[in-house]
């Protein structure tokens, strides 16, 4: 009696190695994609400003984990030293890091390190400019009385709102640039039905292949069989 080892198909075993590739390109730029990013700052990276600001604020896609040493931001001059004042504060998604009240002009360095909202920990650097220097600028004399204007003077207008009194266009978040939280759901979307289908379509083979085998084996033996000598 003659034996025959069945041997699995070689298309399940090739689908299930696309298989396994095709899950690990798709998870991965969805595990990256986890991580909060900064949307916007103000001062905006790479812009010029006139004056150092009185705070600097990121603004993140997502709202961070606060505590103990969690958030860390940094600001250091064109000499290298700290203008921060105080520790930042975190409020959801928006960091404001307390700047000192004069500073150098020159360009401005930014280093920033947050818990992302998935627990794990994101950091970057950036840099501004500042256009105007305000170290030892004159302040104005306090408890000085103002002369009383006399009927004859008549009000000077109001000065026009210059340049460095209007916001920035980079101070506000743009609307493209918005988080959407259902990103992450259509990606877990199309790798569960991509799965699905190729495990199907892997079934499928399978079973053909069984049944192809399954056919040549019922062949061979009625083969054997009518090959046997006949008794007269």
């Amino acid at each position: 009696m003659k034996t025959d080892a069945r041997r699995l198909p070689a298309t399940p075993i090739a689908l299930a190695a696309a298989l396994l590739t095709a899950f690990l390109v798709l998870v991965s730029p969805l595990s990256a994609s986890a991580h909060d990013s900064l949307i916007s700052s103000s001062p905006e990276a790479g812009a010029t400003v006139e004056t150092l600001p009185s705070e600097l604020t990121l603004t993140f896609s997502a709202k961070l984990i606060d505590g103990d040493g969690a958030t860390e931001v940094t600001v250091i001059d064109p000499s290298r030293a700290s203008v921060t004042d105080g520790p930042a504060t975190v409020d959801g998604a928006v960091v404001t890091q307390p700047l000192v009240a004069e500073a150098a002009a020159g360009e401005y360095e930014v280093t920033w390190k947050v818990v992302s909202s998935d627990g794990h920990p994101t950091s970057k650097t950036f840099t501004f400019t500042v256009a105007t220097s305000t170290l030892g600028a004159p302040t104005a004399p306090e408890n000085t009385a103002t002369p009383e204007p006399t009927p004859s003077q008549t009000a000077a207008p109001a000065p026009a709102p210059t340049t460095s009194d209007t916001a920035a266009p980079g101070d506000e978040p743009s609307g493209s640039e918005q988080p959407s939280e259902s990103t992450a759901w259509i990606w877990i979307v199309a790798i569960v039905g991509f799965l699905i289908l190729v495990v199907a379509v892997v079934i499928t083979i399978a079973l053909r292949g069984r049944g192809s085998a399954d056919s040549e084996l019922s062949s061979d033996a009625s083969g054997g069989d009518s090959d046997a000598p006949s008794e007269r």
